[in-house]
């Protein structure tokens, strides 16, 4: 059996970028040592959802100062992290970009946000670039493997069965999850079906209010949620990832071994 604790930590990002930084250093640092991964929302480096300087933009190389500090952050603590962050796109949109950051602080995978939040009257690929559906990021933590998908992803369940497929038993979605009518019911019901229909853990890591929902959890595969940080603010929850949980679920309902239809991203 194996096993890790998994940490979600959840604040609402600013036009502030030294503050973000800031503050996603200090989420790591403080979760870090008692955690074997720590997810932080998308966007965390930079955003102005309130739109106070709508002819202002930012973002960062994968060497940048945002994921340098993250890197420091994860190196002092022991701790992989998974955070979202908007990177330069030489000559283009920048891109929704998650990284996967090892314990010793090494950048050792990113993934690129393939579906833009075009819904509920935003338009995402505005200012985006949505890329290729190439390799998925899927990473091991004490020899449990993780993927990883980014905040609007969570609506298409072909992408959450493409990284099971390709050996995920636990699927983190850092997320900017903005507030509306029966927002919170959409990503409560969205978070817990990807979990029951693929018997894996979900783990999501939300920016918090006023302009998102937080809600940051972990939930286990038969749906049951393990821990929760609800709507507070710079504020983390851990709970436990077993191997042996994920057997046990898949013993009792052997829904991936019954399924008929394969998933493959489109060209």
């Amino acid at each position: 059996m194996s096993e890790f604790r998994l940490t979600v930590a959840q604040f609402a990002a600013t036009p502030d970028i030294e503050r973000n930084r800031a503050l996603a250093v200090s989420l790591i640092e403080q979760a870090g040592p008692t955690s074997d991964l720590v997810v932080i929302p998308e966007n965390a480096m930079y955003s102005d959802s309130a739109k106070e300087f709508p002819g202002q933009t930012h973002s960062e190389a994968l060497d940048g100062p945002f994921l340098t500090a993250l890197q420091g952050a994860a190196e002092r603590s022991g701790t992989h992290v998974v955070a979202g962050f908007t990177e330069t796109n030489e000559g283009a949109h920048p891109y929704n970009t998650l990284v996967h950051i090892d314990a010793s602080g090494a950048l050792a995978g990113y993934y690129r946000k393939i579906h833009l939040y075009d819904a509920f009257g935003y338009r995402e690929s505005d200012s985006v670039t949505a890329a290729a559906a190439a390799e998925p990021l899927t990473f091991e933590v004490n020899g449990i493997t993780v993927g990883a998908a980014t905040c609007y992803d969570l609506r298409f369940p072909e992408i959450a069965r493409w990284l099971v497929d390709h050996g995920a038993d636990v699927i983190v979605y850092p997320a900017a999850w903005a507030v509306g009518p029966l927002k919170e019911f959409h990503w409560e019901s969205l978070l817990r079906a990807r979990a029951i229909e693929n018997t894996t853990y979900i783990a999501a890591a939300g920016q918090t209010g006023p302009h998102c929902t937080g809600q940051s959890q972990v939930i286990d595969p038969l749906g049951i949620t393990r821990a929760s940080v609800g709507e507070e603010a710079d504020a983390f929850a851990t709970a436990v990832v077993s191997s042996e949980r994920i057997a046990q679920v898949r013993t009792t309902n052997p829904c991936l071994d019954n399924r008929r239809f394969d998933v493959s991203p489109r060209a």
